[in-house]
């Protein structure tokens, strides 16, 4: 186990480094985000298909977290190609100044840690020596599938939603939008909640080292890079229609909006 955590730091670590090179040369650094996504796929994959013949437990899981990869991966990469900088990159440009790259490169390498201890999840799942068909195995299919089409709806209404010029300016409120301010989060998170599932029996101690994952995945999410920056620039461009969106629409987990009055 200390191996396969080791060889998952050292590749994310440099998997990062060369996204840092890149949205250097771009000066884009949105780039990161999908050297990210396809460096935490091919990792976990990797890891899951490790040690002899894939049993077919490490198999599946191998390609639910490709799927997750390349879905997501794919989306970033059309968002990115050709657009602005991300707004919380450029954010990070306008606060760090002169230091923007060297504190972008230790921000890159503290996001390979977080890849890292989700690909590590991931071999703890995959290699669960339990037989593939127990009941948890079938919820946690059935969970990173509905993750994975939810943040996939998620996106998509978004996109749909800015492509129209008759919504610039707007916030986006329908949908899946109108029952939470981040679903896409909301989803991500699901699927690493899944790995759990998978990963722990009564015989299988190690399997408990699963749960770093979605722990991970939330206080990230929630706290750190995903909802705080994203909702700061949104309240400072949109001011109070943003606080007005957030007072009936829940941050997180999805719910009815909330009536007013």
């Amino acid at each position: 186990m200390f191996l396969a955590a080791l060889l998952a730091l050292i590749t994310m670590s440099a998997v990062m480094a060369a996204g840092w090179a890149f949205q250097r040369a771009r000066a884009n650094g949105g780039w990161t985000d999908v050297f990210w996504t396809f460096g935490v796929g091919a990792t976990a994959a990797a890891l899951a298909l490790a040690s002899g013949p894939p049993t077919p437990r490490q198999t599946l899981i191998a390609a639910l977290v490709g799927a997750w990869s390349v879905r997501l991966g794919l989306h970033i990469l059309m968002r990115v190609r050709g657009a602005p900088e991300d707004a919380r990159y450029a954010e990070f440009r306008a606060d760090w100044g002169a230091n923007f790259q060297a504190r972008m490169f230790a921000f890159l390498q503290a996001q390979a840690l977080a890849g890292a201890t989700l690909a590590f999840a991931v071999y703890v799942a995959a290699h669960n020596p339990a037989p593939l068909g127990q009941p948890l195995d079938y919820l946690g299919v059935a969970l990173i599938l509905l993750a994975i089409t939810g943040e996939s709806m998620a996106d998509q209404q978004l996109r749909r939603f800015k492509a129209d010029p008759a919504h610039r300016g707007g916030i986006m409120d329908q949908g899946l939008w109108n029952w939470s301010r981040h679903p896409n989060y909301f989803f991500e998170w699901l699927v690493w909640l899944a790995l759990p599932l998978f990963a722990i029996r009564s015989d299988n101690p190690a399997g408990w080292w699963a749960l770093l994952a979605p722990a991970q995945m939330y206080y990230l999410l929630n706290h750190v890079s995903g909802v705080p920056p994203l909702e700061a620039s949104m309240r400072r461009s949109r001011g109070a229609a943003f606080d007005a969106y957030a007072a009936r629409t829940s941050r997180f987990f999805p719910r009815p909006p909330r009536v007013s009055g």
